[in-house]
């Protein structure tokens, strides 16, 4: 197999090319006077199985272009399999239509990724598990759970304690599903708007009360509503309150939000590369997925079971 790497998260490409002992495939990704991207393939991949490592995080629409230009790259290149390796899926949060004349772009991101030519995809937590069918070729979309569980392990001395929280009804069965891995009870934060201009007011589905209560979501992007919802958990009477999102996009204000809310700590997995303030955060840290990306990388091209990672 050949591993290749855009430019949206090179250290993550980098330790999982270490972790399989796959050397990266040497190229040159690079932009013209006018941000035009170019890529050019410097070795032979006539025939190989090439996987491309590129988050579509941002700048979402150049890494997007990224990852489609060196596709079509090594498509012309006579690859014989194509599997484009996207850790954090941009766009995925425009996967329905929410009013009159707006798109899906989850769906048209799809058909580009599929039209430039992978013949496969591998990503993970994906903000809706129906985007899977968007894609008309295979998909595999991983959980960050394994990881997130043997750190809550390593972290909380007494799991008897914890309570796996939802920040919302949608993300109840990413929630349920870790709660049963860790045999912890299970909390759901209603968040509703009573009119335009107020702020949410937050009702806990479940006990709160003197428990040690773990968030759970796949995207932290503003960190608005985890604040939100850190706040009420410590209001309903608990211990204290952690959080556990895959995809850190924490654009705008967010690492500042997040350091004066009551969360002890926020942890992210490196699915996005961290920035400067991320990395100096005093409640922010990251966990690596290059072990997990890299066995799944390794069954893909020996044609064994993905799924069974996760029984």
């Amino acid at each position: 197999m050949k591993v290749l790497a855009g430019n949206s998260n090179r250290p993550l490409a980098e330790a999982i090319s270490t972790c399989l002992g796959v050397p990266l495939t040497k190229a040159s990704v690079r932009r013209f006077s006018d941000m035009e991207v170019f890529v050019e393939i410097l070795e032979n991949v006539r025939g190989e199985d090439v996987f491309v490592v590129q988050s579509t995080s941002f700048p979402a629409n150049d890494n997007l272009m990224e990852l489609l230009v060196t596709i079509d790259a090594l498509r012309r290149g006579s690859a014989r399999r194509i599997t484009a390796v996207i850790p954090y899926y941009g766009y995925a949060r425009q996967d329905r239509k929410t009013g009159p004349r707006t798109p899906i772009s989850a769906k048209l991101v799809a058909n580009l990724i599929t039209q430039a030519g992978a013949n496969r995809v591998l990503t993970m937590d994906l903000h809706a598990g129906q985007i899977q069918g968007f894609f008309d070729i295979p998909t595999d979309n991983l959980m960050a759970a394994p990881v997130f569980e043997k750190d809550i392990r390593q972290s909380f001395e007494n799991i008897g304690e914890v309570t796996i929280v939802s920040p919302d009804v949608g993300g109840v069965v990413r929630a349920r599903a870790l709660a049963k891995r860790l045999d912890a009870d299970l909390a759901i934060i209603d968040k509703r708007r009573e009119r335009a201009g107020v702020s949410e007011v937050m009702n806990i589905i479940g006990d709160a009360n003197g428990r040690r209560c773990i968030l759970l979501d796949d995207i932290v992007d503003s960190g608005g509503t985890l604040c939100n919802a850190a706040v009420a958990l410590m209001e309903a009477g608990a211990k204290s309150v952690h959080a556990f999102c895959t995809h850190g996009v924490l654009s705008g204000g967010a690492v500042a939000r997040v350091a004066v809310s009551p969360l002890e700590q926020l942890v992210t997995t490196d699915s996005i590369q961290a920035t400067e303030a991320v990395r100096v955060s005093r409640n922010i840290r990251q966990l690596t997925i290059a072990p997990l990306l890299a066995e799944a990388i390794m069954r893909i091209s020996e044609e064994r079971s993905v799924s069974s990672l996760f029984s």
